[in-house]
């Protein structure tokens, strides 16, 4: 029951997330947006989540994890409001920061009330089926925004996006309290980061950033460079949807892949597919090749967040679960805020097919950051033998 009422919060909010960022990434090339705005525009959605994720993660440990829930949904709700009745620049700027803001209290919430229910056995099966509802609303809405953006308006891809936002408030209210027992001292922000020392973590939280950024590049900037190829919205939306489907393939088969390999090769050997994928999509001109290197992009970038959301709570103390969930959010949010600045300013000066090789190359350089080293004393054992 309780993991059937999250998966349903989490499919619903990415169906909203995933149908709107490409409709407002195009709904501001339309109002004449550069491409260096559109990069800014992009990274609004992560600013105050970078500013906030620890402390939200704080609050979900005091006062559980329903409340987070409902009132982040209602602020996604008011995010999609605004420019639906407001169309301009200034109003996707403003949904922008609403959204971001309001997504970081339900990510969070959510993965730490799983991760606060589940077992040590169970718990790559709990964050792979989020995985796995994660990617299912990645597959389903950028059709769903392609569609609306281009048989009736922008504004009903915001219209119905509020609507999904409003209706997920029942469902959180089933969203169990769970108090943690929190220290009588105050802990600062030193203390927090503190808690990223175990090198188990930090593995954790530099995958994930590698990856969230990378798909919120290309989900960003895919639409702007096929627009000028000539490729309609709904056709945008299918190529965008194909990512999330292979996600969702994935991560459907991610536990039985964590039991027949060591987790270190598969994020090394996903995000290394993620970066090839990504540097030769630059060098494709037809949907189909757009469709192939879209899917084994989404099979990449699939395993990297179930992995490093449970790596980060098996790791952390249990009195402060949210907290270091709240710290691995806030690392993914200064990807997502410095990514797209970058990433706006290079293709600004080379054109959008830059990002493309650019960020691949970045993926690739970070799987080889992260690729598993054979300890010493099994390395000795080779040599003597």
């Amino acid at each position: 029951m309780l993991l059937r009422n999250v998966l349903l919060i989490v499919l619903g909010f990415q169906i909203v997330i995933n149908a709107t960022r490409p409709i407002i990434t195009l709904n501001a090339y339309d109002m004449n947006a550069s491409m260096f705005e559109i990069g800014i525009l992009t990274a609004s959605f992560a600013i105050f989540p970078l500013l906030i994720a620890i402390k939200a993660g704080k609050i979900a440990d005091a006062i559980g994890d329903r409340l987070p829930v409902i009132f982040g949904l209602i602020g996604m709700a008011i995010g999609m409001f605004i420019p639906y009745v407001y169309e301009s620049i200034w109003s996707l700027y403003v949904s922008q920061i609403f959204v971001g803001s309001s997504n970081i209290f339900i990510a969070l919430s959510l993965q730490n009330v799983l991760g606060s229910t589940a077992t040590k056995e169970n718990r790559d099966y709990y964050y792979s089926m989020f995985g796995l509802a994660v990617a299912a609303g990645a597959f389903v809405g950028p059709v769903l925004g392609g569609y609306l953006s281009e048989h009736f308006s922008y504004s009903s891809g915001f219209f119905v996006s509020m609507i999904i936002c409003i209706l997920l408030i029942g469902f959180a209210f089933y969203i169990p309290v769970v108090l943690k027992k929190q220290s009588v001292e105050k802990v600062s922000l030193g203390s927090s980061l503190q808690l990223v020392k175990d090198p188990h973590i930090q593995k954790a939280l530099f995958s994930s950033a590698l990856v969230l950024y990378s798909k919120d590049i290309f989900v960003a900037y895919f639409p702007l460079y096929a627009t000028d190829m000539g490729i309609s919205t709904s056709t945008i939306g299918w190529i965008l949807s194909i990512q999330g489907l292979a996600m969702m393939i994935v991560r459907f088969i991610l536990p039985k892949l964590l039991k027949m390999a060591d987790r270190d090769i598969i994020l090394f050997s996903s995000v290394l597919l993620a970066g090839t994928s990504f540097l030769i999509f630059a060098l494709s001109n037809s949907i189909i090749l757009f469709c192939i290197f879209s899917c084994l992009m989404g099979f990449g970038l699939g395993c990297g967040q179930p992995i490093s959301m449970t790596t980060t709570y098996n790791a952390s103390p249990k009195s402060r679960t949210g907290e270091v969930l709240g710290i691995r959010l806030m690392t993914n949010r200064l990807s997502q805020f410095i990514a797209p600045v970058f990433f706006g300013a290079v293709g600004g000066w080379a054109g959008v097919v830059s990002v493309f090789y650019v960020s691949g190359a970045f993926l690739i350089g970070g799987a080889f950051i992260m690729k598993p080293r054979k300890r010493k004393d099994e390395s000795k054992s080779v040599k003597a033998f």
